[in-house]
């Protein structure tokens, strides 16, 4: 996305706390095997404290367990999708500025993710989560020209944004 919308998205959004109930809400959450990764990472770093005491090395495994712990928690960004308003992690767009949406998965996914890949998309993508949502942007004073986003309930994204599109299997959304 770039700074011009990400700006004006910013200046005409309504304050978060009086805004609409969501249509959809999602959180794209890490995989399981992040978590154990995570929480071995943050045990990990307790070892350099054992040989000094072992009660040191304890509390640092705690307090490095919870660090990761709360890193995946805050970086863990939240879809959606509110009347006239679509929210991917920290980005908004009114949905007035959006054309054709398009969910993916399996090898339409790839392809979407890599031959057809346009670098300047606004992505907000999690390499665990296979389908992700295209939302073609014609507002003509955004250079973004879509945002490309991961979901695990790609048909409950493409019904609350008002798409009869169906999930694609092959192919790539905007060439």
């Amino acid at each position: 996305m770039s700074d011009e919308s990400a700006k004006s998205a910013e200046a005409s959004s309504p304050d978060a706390g009086s805004g609409p109930a969501p249509i959809y809400r999602e959180k794209l959450w890490p995989a399981w095997w992040l978590w154990v990764a995570g929480v071995l990472l943050g045990a990990s770093i307790s070892l350099i404290f054992f040989p000094i005491s072992v009660g040191f090395g304890v509390l640092t495994m705690f307090i490095g367990i919870g660090l990761v712990i709360l890193g995946l928690v805050l970086t863990t960004p939240t879809l959606e999708v509110t009347p006239g308003w679509l929210s991917v992690g920290r980005a908004r767009i009114q949905t007035k500025h959006l054309g054709r949406i398009v969910a993916h998965r399996r090898d339409a996914a790839r392809e979407q993710l890599g031959p057809g890949f346009d670098a300047s998309s606004y992505q907000c993508i999690r390499g665990w989560i296979d389908p992700v949502v295209t939302a073609q942007i014609i507002d003509p004073r955004d250079a973004t020209p879509y945002w490309i986003f991961s979901t695990r309930k790609p048909n409950a994204v493409l019904s609350a944004l008002g798409s009869g599109e169906p999930v694609q299997e092959h192919g790539v959304s905007f060439e």
